[in-house]
């Protein structure tokens, strides 16, 4: 993969989204590429934290098990997603487990590095520390509006945020595929599966979008956010 290409990678990722193109083609000398299989993991939960990962094609997700054996889905990423970044800050240990969900490519960035590359550069740790307190900010709206969404607004929110990630410039009545089951959305929504099902045949029936095993089609994405709010 030629720096280019890392360095316009590097520019779509939201933690990045302060950095100069001469940070960027720092981080970007020091990114290697993975490849990972379709259920590979790509760390534990109670690793060592010692490398970030950057989406560069395929699908993520995050997920942590309970001690009754159930799998919770936390997060999905896709391409320009950034992942296991408070590795560049400290080495404490992974607080969930991230598995590729389909053939994926990352470049990885090893913690130490990036932090020899701060010291050495204070600028670009200032401005990274900017663009983390702005995702920290918008994270916490994101959270009180949920506080006060319906379980169907919430699901549908959930939905549109995947669809921007298989498909940032959706037009209407574009039909955008989405990798996730049920079990999936209702997590990440923080609803029960039967909740988020029911929801899921109300936008059936409304041909908003259609369902399938393992896999969901968004065939109307005007018509999905209007659930939202």
């Amino acid at each position: 993969m030629r720096s280019a290409e890392v360095v316009e990678l590097l520019a779509r990722v939201p933690a990045f989204s302060t950095l100069v193109p001469a940070d960027l083609e720092r981080i970007a000398q020091l990114a290697v590429p993975r490849e990972f299989e379709p259920g590979q993991v790509v760390f534990r939960d109670g690793d060592c934290s010692d490398t970030c990962y950057i989406v560069r094609s395929g699908r993520a997700r995050a997920v942590r098990e309970h001690s009754d054996g159930r799998v919770i889905t936390l997060a999905t990423f896709g391409p320009g997603d950034i992942f296991g970044e408070l590795a560049m800050f400290e080495d404490e240990r992974r607080s969930a487990t991230v598995e590729a969900v389909e053939p994926t490519g990352v470049v990885a960035v090893l913690g130490p590095d990036m932090r020899r590359l701060m010291i050495e550069h204070p600028g670009i740790a200032t401005r990274l520390a900017i663009a983390l307190g702005r995702r920290l900010r918008e994270t916490n709206e994101r959270l009180a509006r949920q506080s006060f969404q319906t379980v169907q607004s919430r699901v549908a929110a959930v939905l549109a945020e995947l669809v921007v990630q298989e498909r940032p410039q959706a037009a209407a009545g574009e039909d955008v595929l989405v990798t996730a089951t049920q079990a999936d959305l209702a997590q990440l929504a923080g609803s029960s599966r039967e909740s988020a099902s029911r929801f899921l045949a109300v936008l059936e029936r409304a041909g908003v979008i259609s369902q399938g095993r393992g896999r969901l089609v968004v065939h109307d994405v005007r018509a999905l956010e209007r659930y939202v709010f």
